[in-house]
């Protein structure tokens, strides 16, 4: 190939480059509009009832926390409870040789 029909072919290249890059910006400035008109339409009305909402959510959250904190205090005494309570039924079966499932050996 000639020095010409690269340098022309470089120059076209580099167009539909340009071409291609600007397609896209126009779509994504399309998007981005119709985007900003939705957010428009939502702060009219439904943000303050969405704020209200996750209001009621955070307040909830905390009580629960707390509640959860409780129990989470309280397990290590219900597991030694547990275990010593599992315990004495082992040696009282054992002493009165009675099987948990059918009731005797």
């Amino acid at each position: 190939m000639s020095t010409e029909a690269l340098v022309v072919l470089t120059v076209l290249e580099i167009v539909i480059l340009v071409a291609a890059l600007a397609l896209f910006v126009i779509a994504i400035t399309r998007r981005l509009r119709s985007i900003a008109d939705a957010l428009g339409q939502l702060s009219t009305g439904h943000l303050g009832a969405i704020q209200g909402n996750v209001c009621l959510v955070g307040a909830g959250a905390a009580i629960l926390n707390n509640q959860l904190d409780a129990i989470a205090a309280m397990l290590p005494a219900v597991a030694e409870k547990a275990e010593s309570l599992g315990s004495g039924q082992q040696q009282s079966q054992q002493s009165y040789g009675r099987d948990p499932v059918i009731g005797r050996r």
